[in-house]
């Protein structure tokens, strides 16, 4: 089973993205701040991070290029999913070093077919 952490500090979003994905055969392993999602991602070394950009204690931008500096955690795709969505606002998150973009709210009707297109091969859910 691919297991996917997810670091977001909105109890309402974590909880439809963990039951959408924990749904669609995945493990979900949960982070509620920037601090806690690195020290998190380095222990469990997940198939993809699924990360806010507003996040306490250490913002989205800030994870996503510790995570690029991190040699264990380079190679892991990170999907930014987000409220951001003004101009200007996906660059500047594609440049911190994510792979993708996803705005939020997120529908539930496709959510899972959007984060999958950033898995390695061959890890798809179910």
């Amino acid at each position: 089973m691919k297991r996917i952490l997810v670091i977001e500090d909105n109890e309402q979003n974590m909880y439809l993205t963990t039951f959408l994905l924990e749904n669609s055969g995945y493990e979900v392993v949960q982070a509620w701040n920037g601090r806690e999602g690195l020290a998190v991602a380095e222990k469990e070394k997940p198939s993809l991070i699924l990360l806010d950009i507003q996040l306490p204690e250490m913002n989205g931008y800030t994870v996503a290029q510790e995570i690029r500096a991190n040699d264990t955690l380079q190679d892991v795709p990170v999907v930014a999913v987000t409220s951001y969505a003004m101009v200007g606002d996906r660059e500047r998150i594609m440049e911190a070093g994510c792979t993708g973009y996803i705005e939020k709210p997120i529908n539930p009707e496709t959510f899972v077919a959007e984060i999958e297109k950033y898995l390695p091969a061959g890890s798809a859910g179910q």
